[in-house]
């Protein structure tokens, strides 16, 4: 399989203004025809730059793909940063800039004369029409490698990935097999427990399984490389079957399936409805429940000056005003060194209460407590 190298160019990204998204869109098409992607890169909009990016990538890859920096501008160097890195000037095409005219005609505009840079392109590349936008993108394809500029306006970048990219790599590299993911997530257990259940396990090369830790839950990634998606699939399945017996019931859901949505069942299971009292969480935990169609009736905030008189009070004041089958309240306790959180939970077969501390980073805090009280409903 070849390998590629995605390189994300604007100065936008490096100081955090925007987030680029266009990286993942890439690397999961990538993925699914079979192409393997061990690095990604952000430069800033300079073209020595961004040049000593691209040779640095073609040393390693048989692919690289940039996105960004095609518009008309003195700050979109792609072309010739990409003209730099190849040893070549760039060159006007004056069929571009035809079709430059044309595009900005049907949206009812006339092009400026800087408009006129996107009708360069280096030498020895080809033109990519888009038809979507008005910057072209080319591909350069020499010595078993190819670099492919792509617009940075993700709807652009994604139309010119699935019509004009992904065709030419598969027939380019003769693509035959394809990179499929499952994600397996878990709640209610940590990162260092679910290690030492399926250790062995990661050790595998095809398929693969790997681990991403997150604020009260854990996700198990499994990766298989096959020729056809049948094959991959029952790849996956075969493994997923061992991880499911080894963890059981921390596991919730997988891919899409959220944390919410596992609580929801659990409750619509049992034929209960919920309301919610939290507070210190700013809301998070009740729009998470209302996201979703279901039996939430709805949930209250307390300032944290009430909270502090008497969670359980106001919970059951709350409970017997909606006359919900289950309660829950939530409060998170701020400290010096470590968060806590309250927990008290209503339901026909009685009540519960119970503290946990978290010592992480306070600004995750929040996310915990929520996982942490969704996972609780999900196991009623």
């Amino acid at each position: 399989m070849p390998s590629a190298e995605i390189i994300a160019i604007g100065t936008e990204i490096l100081l955090g203004e925007i987030v680029d998204t266009n990286t993942a869109y890439i690397a999961r098409a990538l993925r699914d025809v079979g192409v393997n992607l061990f690095r990604t890169t952000s430069v800033g909009d300079n073209a020595s730059r961004i040049a000593e990016a691209i040779q640095l990538a073609l040393e390693r890859a048989e692919i690289v793909l940039t996105t960004g920096g095609l518009g008309p501008t003195v700050d979109d160097p792609t072309r010739e940063a990409v003209a730099l890195a190849m040893g070549v000037e760039v060159e006007y095409h004056p069929e571009l800039w035809e079709q430059i005219q044309a595009r900005f005609n049907r949206y009812g505009r006339v092009p400026t004369e800087n408009n006129r840079r996107q009708a360069y392109i280096p030498m020895g590349a080809t033109a990519v029409e888009n038809p979507v936008g008005t910057a072209p993108a080319f591909f350069v394809d020499q010595n078993g490698k190819v670099i492919f500029s792509l617009p940075g306006v993700p709807s652009e970048m994604e139309y010119l990935i699935e019509r004009s990219v992904i065709p030419y790599l598969r027939q380019r590299f003769h693509l035959k097999g394809i990179i499929k993911a499952r994600v397996l997530h878990t709640a209610g257990v940590g990162e260092s427990v679910i290690d030492d259940r399926i250790g062995d396990l990661e050790k595998l090369v095809n398929p693969t399984v790997g681990l991403a830790a997150h604020s009260g839950q854990v996700d198990v990634r499994i990766t298989a490389k096959a020729d056809s998606i049948e094959e991959a699939d029952s790849m996956i399945t075969k493994l997923e079957e061992q991880l499911r017996h080894r963890l059981g019931k921390w596991i919730y859901g997988a891919d899409q399936e959220t944390l919410e949505g596992s609580a929801m069942q659990s409750l619509e299971k049992h034929g209960w409805n919920l309301v919610v009292v939290e507070a210190g969480l700013g809301g998070s935990l009740i729009r998470r429940l209302a996201s979703l169609p279901g039996p939430f009736l709805g949930g209250e905030m307390l300032s944290f000056q009430t909270a502090e008189i008497n969670l359980s009070t106001s919970l059951r004041a709350y409970h017997q005003s909606h006359q919900a089958n289950v309660a829950l309240g939530v409060r998170l306790i701020p400290g010096p060194e470590k968060q806590d959180i309250q927990m008290i939970i209503i339901t026909p077969e009685g009540e519960r209460n119970s503290t946990r501390s978290y010592g992480g980073h306070p600004d995750y805090a929040s996310l915990w407590a929520v996982n942490l009280s969704l996972d609780l409903l999900r196991n009623l």
